[in-house]
Order: C-alpha cells, then structure tokens, then sequence
C-alpha cells in the first residue's frame, strides 16, 4: 500500500447494483439485497484490516420508500435480519453500531431491533459501523437547519455566532468524522443524496463491480487509490 502519512479512518459506501446483479441470474430483487447484505459482513472485517474506525453504509434512503412495496417490505426484514444476526459478529469484533437517518419514522419492529443493536454494541471500541437509514442528505441539512432555528428563537443561539463549524454540530451524529473516502459500485457517477455535507473534501472511488460481488481485494484496491492521491483541500502551497 502506498504511503500512510494521511490517515485513512472513515470510509463511506453506496453500495450500489443488488437489483442489477440479481437480474442478470434471473433472480428477484430481494435475492440481490439479500447477497448485499452478506457483503456487508466481509466490508466490515476489511474495514478492521484496514485500521478503520468508521464505515458507513448507505443502506436505505429517504428517496427508496418510492419503490414497491413488497420490496420495502423485504429491506426492512432484511434489515432485522442483518442486526439479528450479525450482532455476535459485531460484539465478537468489538465494533458499535450507530446510525444517521430519520430513524423515528422506520417500522416499529425495525427500529427496535437497530435500538437495541446500539444499545448493546455502544461499549465495543474497535470500531464504528454507521448505517445510514432513511437517510437524505438534503433532508439531514434541512433536519440540522430546523434545530438551529430553533435554538435562535430560544435564544440558545445567536444568528451571527453560525458558522460551518456551529452547523455541523446540529448534523445527525456530530461526533463521526467526515469520511475520507467514498467508495461507490456499479460504476454509476453520483452521490445520490448522500453525506453531501459530509462528502465536501472526500476523495471518491467508482467501481463498475456490483455490491455483492465487492469483496476484500476491491476494497484493499480503493484504499490504495486513497493513499496514492494528494488531499489539497481546495489550497496550494507557496511556491
């Protein structure tokens, strides 16, 4: 791997393609999300090889309530399905799970099993899996924005005392960093309404292989791009 003198410690990642790599084997929809949800597991243990402290995952967002039902259905239960399961794999790692999203407004069953996966993981220090869930990254702005306004008519918050660094604190989670990396499969070229705030100075990394099929090599193969780049942060220095 290419030179560390840049810390790689947050990652995010559309995990793009389940429907098309279900439909290319003939497969229904869910069959896709359910192989994406097993690929969830091996970008969890890289992120630990990899010395990450934090992976988010964009795995609902607010815009997917718009598909069928059935399927919202399924992602929903695949959802409980992943914390029932994965909880050991996550306390035996010692990672924690958090979340960002309109989280109140999940299914009832939904949101209490992701609660109680927080809950019981909020010790664990080896690691921090974000999931992102009804998430929007417009909706989260306006989210922050609401509070703040709030604040100032409560006079808790003086309007000339905002600035980016006032703001961010009113973001879903304000203690995860800002990632350094965004990794993106199907090789589609947007963000998708997601982390736009958090994503300002972010280096990306696009790959055509669909969600299910990205494993360990191809996530060793991003941070390598990540440690082969120059962060400039918009600035050039003196000559």
């Amino acid at each position: 791997m290419g030179s560390k003198q840049k810390k790689l410690r947050h990652v995010a990642i559309i995990m793009d393609g389940n429907g098309r790599w279900a439909k290319k084997r003939g497969l229904p929809h869910l069959e896709g999300h359910r192989k994406g949800a097993e690929a969830v597991q091996t970008a969890i243990e890289t992120a630990q090889e990899l010395g990450l402290e934090y992976l988010t995952l964009y795995a609902f967002s607010t815009e997917n309530w718009s598909r069928p039902q059935d399927e919202v259905d399924g992602l929903m239960s695949l959802l409980e399905e992943f914390i029932e399961e994965k909880l050991d794999v996550l306390q035996e790692k010692k990672v924690r799970l958090k979340t960002v999203g309109r989280t109140e407004e999940l299914p009832e069953t939904t949101r209490q099993k992701l609660y109680e996966g927080i809950e019981k993981t909020a010790g664990n220090d080896r690691g921090t899996l974000v999931l992102a869930i009804n998430y929007g990254g417009r909706a989260e702005i306006v989210d922050a924005a609401k509070k703040i306004a709030r604040a100032a008519v409560e006079n808790e918050l003086k309007p000339e005392a905002i600035d980016e660094k006032v703001f961010a604190q009113y973001m879903y989670d304000p203690s995860i960093p800002d990632p350094d990396l965004m990794i993106r499969t199907s090789g589609e070229l947007r963000l998708s309404n997601f982390l736009i705030w958090e994503l300002s100075y972010a280096e990306f990394y696009i790959t055509d292989i669909l969600w299910p099929d990205f494993g360990r090599e191809e996530f060793y193969k991003a941070a390598d791009a990540f440690y082969g780049r120059k962060r400039r942060y918009g600035g050039r220095p003196a000559v």
